[in-house]
């Protein structure tokens, strides 16, 4: 299994999972239909099927576009309102895609129809991977949009935060650096934190990384193309690691605990969520016009929804 991370837009990320034995290709929460069509050409694979994540603009609008260019297209997801759905997925559903095995796990809180997708292959060295989309994100999690804070620790921590530690995490933004400074706020004497913050920053100056990172070369599950010459992403992260220093993932530790005022763990994620908003917001946003811009840019016409 070889999975192509492919930046888009102002920070997204789409991703192509290839079956190197069968070249089959699975693609995850579409976009930008023609940056994945370049990638696919590239590769010479047969892309079968998409996976999406979640309904909102910038996972799910290329759905269609694709679908019209390759006839016969699946379309998956757990949410009617995802473009050209072809099947509504359920929680706990397997797939398979030659030696490839899906699970399909449904992670509400960002909205109440996000879906999961845990990866692996049997009798294979290389770690599983789940795209978790906006549920999860590299030291962080999407803005709860859709849902109850307790549904929301249901999928972080009883879900995703469950699965096996070697697990790849292959999220929808590169939100790394910002997550990282709000999770420093959180807990400022955490060394994890303070290590990893070092280390995105290295990757946003376009500094020379641990690895083959810096020349595109292989992360295990991952080799990928760059945002720009510099640009490197952060992509992808351990769940053991996302376990040292993710406050969204360290809601019984007292630190997080303290810091929120709270003790029980969903009441903890609650106030989380409401902080990191507030951190976000006193950022300097990209303005309305430049969204649009971008959007139009790369072919998406309908206005940008939230993230």
């Amino acid at each position: 299994m070889k999975v192509k991370v492919i930046p888009v837009l102002e920070d997204n990320y789409m991703y192509l999972v290839i079956e190197e034995r069968t070249r089959e290709a699975v693609a995850v929460d579409v976009a930008v239909p023609k940056r994945l069509l370049e990638i696919v050409g590239r590769e010479g694979v047969s892309l079968t099927t998409v996976l999406t994540t979640h309904h909102h603009w910038d996972h799910a609008r290329g759905n269609a576009e694709l679908a019209r260019l390759l006839p016969g297209l699946v379309v998956l997801g757990a949410d009617e309102r995802i473009c050209a759905l072809t099947r509504r997925l359920a929680h706990s559903e397997e797939l398979r895609f030659g030696a490839i095995h899906v699970r399909c796990l449904l992670t509400p809180g960002h909205t109440l129809g996000h879906m999961s997708y845990f990866l692996w292959e049997e009798e294979c060295p290389d770690p599983p991977a789940v795209f978790s989309g906006d549920a999860l994100s590299v030291a962080g999690c999407g803005s709860r949009l859709e849902g109850t804070a307790q549904q929301m620790y249901q999928s972080l921590v009883e879900t995703l935060g469950t699965l096996p530690p070697e697990t790849k995490v292959f999220c929808g933004h590169e939100h790394t650096l910002g997550n990282l400074e709000f999770a420093q706020k959180v807990e400022p004497y955490n060394d994890h934190v303070k290590a990893k913050l070092s280390w995105a920053k290295a990757a946003g100056d376009g500094a020379k990384l641990p690895g083959a990172a810096r020349q595109g070369g292989d992360w295990g599950l991952c080799s990928f193309q760059q945002r720009d010459e510099d640009d490197v992403p952060t992509v992808p992260a351990t769940l053991g690691e996302e376990l040292l220093y993710n406050p969204f993932l360290r809601v019984a530790e007292e630190s997080v605990r303290k810091f929120t005022g709270k003790v029980a763990p969903a009441d903890v994620l609650d106030v989380l969520c409401r902080e990191r908003a507030s951190f976000e917001r006193a950022a300097e946003p990209l303005q309305p016009q430049a969204r649009a811009l971008l959007a139009l840019q790369w072919g998406l016409l309908s206005t940008p929804g939230q993230k």
